[in-house]
């Protein structure tokens, strides 16, 4: 008897125990994110995992006012327009409520220091101002907007990287400054002649890029621009960086495709913006790696060593791309350029976790040029600074391109 009563408990017990582990198999209780949902919103619930403070974005140890949060949370406004899940539009309250003072004081921001990587974040500002006109809000953007006016130009009225960077203009500052202030503009400026006066400046920022900063053989563009010749990164003969680093031109391409929604197409400048992106979009898929869809770290020189193919330029043109065609910007045929870069990065940067959260690997972490200790620009330099997964200089451009491509 006392057999098979061990016999039956033991066989209950293997039963339910199965039934337990099939229970756990077929719910999705332990999912974090969805693997049913798009890329877009998989990504965006990712950030949100990995950073619970949207302040602390970018692996930040304490809360900051800088580009990279103003990045990611413009990129998961835009799929909170798309899904309204709510999870997403309060993480995006969040950071406000935690860098903004209820007297529209900018916590840790410094207007002297006059640095264009602080006007980026306006973007997210903006956005939330027009869903809630807390003045707060207009006083961060109105502050923004005074910066731009006494930030510090070169002789022909190009806005200095920043004030520690003299007589610089780097690509990355374009898509910093340029399309919030061409928002707050077409938005916030009444006067008339003020705000052309502003679209006028905004297209002088382009209009000295492509002066100085692109290659007449390749198409592409060097990294920063010396007006004074000074560095030592800088051609003696030029003021030119020397290499075509893939992210700075991903910020360039970016600023254009954001810049001409909202620039008037009565502007003289607007055409002429659309030339711009046509002329980059020409050169920069005949980089476009043949195998992976991807591009590399230095865009044109794949083949030499410690070179290696990079997810957040990646990103940036494959969103620059998809949304140019989108909306009329650029021909069709850069559509197919656009999915296949988007293929590439699914196959070679992308990684998910048993919890269904998304990582997007093989991200160049930091690039930039002087500074201390000094970065001078060298090929040497671009390959050797640290790569890291979830930068959201990455996930940012991947959460828009994925929208733009409705993944």
């Amino acid at each position: 008897m006392k057999k098979i009563i061990i016999i039956v408990l033991v066989v209950f017990g293997l039963f339910t125990s199965c039934k337990k582990e099939v229970k756990k198999t077929e719910t999705k209780e332990d999912l974090i994110v969805s693997k049913d949902l798009k890329w877009s919103e998989r990504m965006a619930l990712s950030e949100i995992n990995r950073f619970p403070d949207p302040t602390l974005l970018d692996f930040n140890k304490k809360p900051k006012w800088t580009y990279t949060p103003g990045l990611v949370l413009q990129a998961i406004s835009r799929v909170y327009e798309q899904n309204k899940n709510q999870e997403l539009l309060d993480y995006i309250y969040k950071y406000t409520d935690k860098i903004i003072e209820e007297d529209g004081t900018i916590k840790t921001y410094k207007m002297s220091n006059y640095n264009l990587d602080m006007i980026k974040s306006g973007d997210i500002i903006y956005y939330l101002y027009n869903k809630k006109n807390e003045p707060k809000l207009l006083k961060v953007m109105d502050t923004l907007h005074k910066q731009l006016e006494g930030q510090p130009t070169t002789s022909e009225g190009g806005y200095w990287h920043k004030k520690v960077y003299p007589y610089q203009m780097w690509l990355d500052g374009v898509y910093m400054a340029e399309p919030f202030h061409t928002k707050y503009a077409t938005t916030i400026i009444k006067d008339e002649n003020v705000r052309n006066n502003i679209y006028d400046h905004i297209v002088k920022q382009f209009d000295l890029i492509e002066k100085h900063s692109k290659d007449k053989s390749t198409g592409l563009y060097f990294h920063g621009w010396d007006e004074s010749k000074e560095q030592r990164w800088a051609n003696k003969e030029t003021g030119l960086s020397q290499h075509f680093w893939s992210r700075g031109m991903g910020w360039y391409s970016m600023a254009l495709v954001d810049v001409l929604d909202y620039l008037p197409k009565e502007h003289e400048g607007y055409n002429k913006l659309i030339g711009y992106l046509n002329g980059f979009a020409e050169a920069i898929v005949k980089h476009q790696d043949a195998k992976t869809g991807t591009w590399y770290q230095v865009v044109n020189l794949p083949n030499k060593e410690g070179n290696y193919i990079e997810a957040t330029g990646t990103s940036m043109f494959t969103y620059t791309l998809a949304k140019g065609v989108n909306k009329g910007y650029l021909p069709a045929k850069y559509l197919e350029n656009a999915k296949k870069a988007y293929q590439g990065i699914l196959d070679n940067f992308i990684s998910v976790e048993e919890n269904g959260v998304v990582n997007l690997n093989r991200c160049c972490a930091v690039a930039g040029l002087g500074g201390n200790p000094y970065r001078d620009g060298s090929f040497e330099y671009y390959i050797g600074e640290k790569i890291r997964a979830n930068d959201p200089k990455g996930t940012g451009p991947f959460i828009m391109a994925s929208l733009e491509l409705n993944k």
